[in-house]
């Protein structure tokens, strides 16, 4: 007689294998169900656009029925197919972030391409696809929920000339996919013109057989309606302009800045007028920010007490979540990176290194200075004296003369800066700033007179300064930057300053190990991979260039939700430091002006030839 034990592995089994299946028929997590949405709307809409696109291409009882029907309704519906998935394509990115309005779109949309599907192309995978997403839109609206994105009456322009495009190319697809019924053999500047009056609502010079005509005809006014209203839309919708930084704002700012100001040396930059703020529930500490393209791009350390942070920080992340932001930090201090990731759970990378200078350890004596030495007294040979002062001792008359010579002399299409520029010279609330200028009388001076070179520092708390903008002539002599940084070193003393924070280098450690005897192969190709990169961002150049004055490296880093958020984060925030511009070219009398009729750096500020911020 045997008796059979049951095993406990297929005991234990059991429930794991039951645990899974009941995920399985749960469905994916709620807060997946955007993203995952996202994409399978994409993917309808790509099924719409064939189906609005290519002639049928199977044949059945329904096609025979509907052929014979009255009113013709496969040329609306092809319309109705194409207008359809091509709303649905621009819908996706919205769907993905969780936004309202995009749901509420795409929940009208969808039963209208299933009804398109069907009546055109007879399609029931196609039908039940698009029953299928909507599904998960209804069952999890609650993820829908985020607030729209800051804008203005641009994108308007922006989606025309997309759309515009866009329709021009489906149409000339259209146009083309029909050959076998076009009649005779029209040239391809035929079929273009037939794109650009279909689009218009008119009869185009290209012929076809049988109702085909209609369908061309009603598909491509249909793309023509679809860029109007859309435009249209964009054009009178209530604008929700970019944040920027109100008086009140910048007032609260600056009474932080006075108590807590020598924390961080990027501090001053906070009040840039390009930002937003968010605060602590206390009002003792701020985060400011900037959207762009949908990452929340904080510069620096928060603003105020430390103990206050985390109440600013939790601000931060709300805002976020809010609007489905991407939320990042830029250039963040190791103590700043510290209480991000312990308050948010986000992860830190290393960034690059900040060049801090102790004024009172500052010598041009030695052999390690000889170079920086002997470039000072050579222009100082040449003719070039200097000047350090403070923005408030300097009259208008100059300063407009400084400001002009600047935006002159910026190099650039662009400013560029966010993180470590404050993105204005001579503001009257602003005259704590330092100016170190450099001049020579010539025979023949130019329009800006014996001026040569600028410096421009912006206060880092009481006893400290930190480098905003670098700009020279470029008819001066060489060396124009490392005269103007001894003689600011040289003059801090009797302004009170102890410390200078020069211009941040990325990734230096990288830069300094990998160039060591015994770098490994790893360091050493990704050491000559950031050289490689140096001919475009001035990586390698900016490093040798701050290690001139012997500084110490203070450590900065990006703050990050995901690994996969990286590159996106790292698109924005060459956006935001103006290496990448998107904005339409705007006639320079459009322009926006800031107060006092100045045009506002919508990216900040840039050196001569290196970039505070790489």
């Amino acid at each position: 007689m045997s008796v059979e034990v049951p095993s406990r592995r297929s005991d234990a089994a059991s429930p794991g294998r039951v645990n899974r299946l009941r995920r399985q028929l749960r469905g994916p997590r709620p807060e997946a169900v955007p993203v995952l949405v996202g994409r399978a709307c994409a993917l309808v809409g790509v099924l719409d656009i064939a189906a609005g696109v290519f002639p049928r291409f199977r044949h059945s009882r329904m096609h025979a029925i509907a052929e014979v029907l009255p009113g013709a309704l496969g040329p609306f519906a092809a319309a109705l197919s194409l207008s359809t998935g091509v709303l649905l394509l621009l819908l996706a990115h919205g769907l993905k972030r969780g936004k309202r309005r995009a749901w509420r779109a795409a929940v009208a949309l969808l039963p209208a391409g299933a009804v398109a599907q069907f009546t055109y192309r007879h399609s029931l995978v196609g039908v039940l696809i698009s029953l299928a997403l909507l599904a998960p839109l209804l069952r999890h609206r609650d993820q829908f929920d985020a607030l729209p994105d800051p804008r203005s009456r641009w994108r308007a322009l922006a989606n025309f000339v997309l759309m515009s495009a866009g329709s021009l190319t489906l149409g000339l697809l259209i146009v083309s996919v029909h050959s076998e019924r076009i009649i005779g053999d029209p040239s391809l500047a035929d079929r273009i013109t037939h794109v650009i009056y279909g689009l218009f609502g008119f009869e185009g010079p290209v012929d076809y057989q049988g109702n085909t005509s209609w369908t061309v005809a009603f598909s491509l006014g249909a793309l023509g309606l679809l860029t109007a209203v859309t435009t249209i839309y964009l054009a009178f919708r209530p604008e929700h302009p970019a944040a920027r930084l109100t008086e009140e704002d910048e007032a609260r700012l600056r009474a932080l800045l006075e108590r807590h100001g020598h924390r961080d040396s990027l501090g001053h930059f906070a009040l840039r007028r390009d930002k937003a703020v968010v605060f602590s529930p206390s009002g003792k500490a701020a985060v400011t920010y900037r959207v762009v393209s949908g990452v929340m791009l904080a510069s620096g350390d928060p603003i105020g007490d430390v103990e206050a942070w985390p109440g600013a920080i939790e601000q931060f992340m709300d805002e976020a979540k809010a609007h489905s932001w991407t939320p990042a930090v830029m250039g963040c201090s190791e103590t700043g990176g510290e209480v991000w990731t312990r308050e948010t759970g986000l992860d830190a990378l290393e960034l690059g290194d900040e060049a801090v200078v102790d004024v009172k350890d500052f010598s041009l004596a030695g052999r390690a200075m000889r170079n920086v030495r002997q470039m000072v007294k050579r222009i100082e040979r040449a003719g070039y004296e200097t000047r350090v002062r403070r923005v408030r001792d300097l009259g208008e008359a100059e300063l407009e003369r400084i400001r002009r010579a600047a935006d002159d002399w910026r190099g650039t299409d662009t400013e560029r800066g966010f993180s470590m520029a404050l993105g204005r010279i001579g503001d009257p609330a602003d005259g704590d700033c330092l100016i170190a200028t450099a001049h020579k009388q010539d025979d023949h001076p130019g329009p800006y007179g014996d001026l040569k070179a600028i410096l421009h520092f912006v206060p880092w708390g009481t006893d400290g300064a930190s480098l905003d903008l670098m700009r020279r002539d470029r008819s001066a002599d060489p060396g124009m930057n490392e005269l103007l940084i001894v003689a600011a070193l040289q003059a801090a003393p009797k302004f009170g300053i102890d410390r200078v924070s020069l211009n941040f280098a990325m990734f230096r450690a990288a830069l300094a190990r990998g160039e060591k005897i015994g770098a490994g192969p790893v360091l050493r190709a990704w050491r000559g991979l950031l050289v490689f990169l140096s001919r475009w961002f001035q990586i390698e150049s900016l490093y040798k260039f701050n290690a001139k004055f012997r500084p110490r490296w203070e450590p900065r880093f990006v703050v990050y939700r995901a690994s996969a958020d990286l590159p996106r984060i790292g698109f924005a925030a060459m956006q935001a430091e103006g290496f990448v511009d998107l904005a339409l070219p705007l006639p320079r009398f459009l322009r926006r002006r800031g107060p006092a009729g100045r045009r506002p750096c919508p990216h900040g500020t840039t050196t001569e030839r290196n970039v505070r911020a790489a």
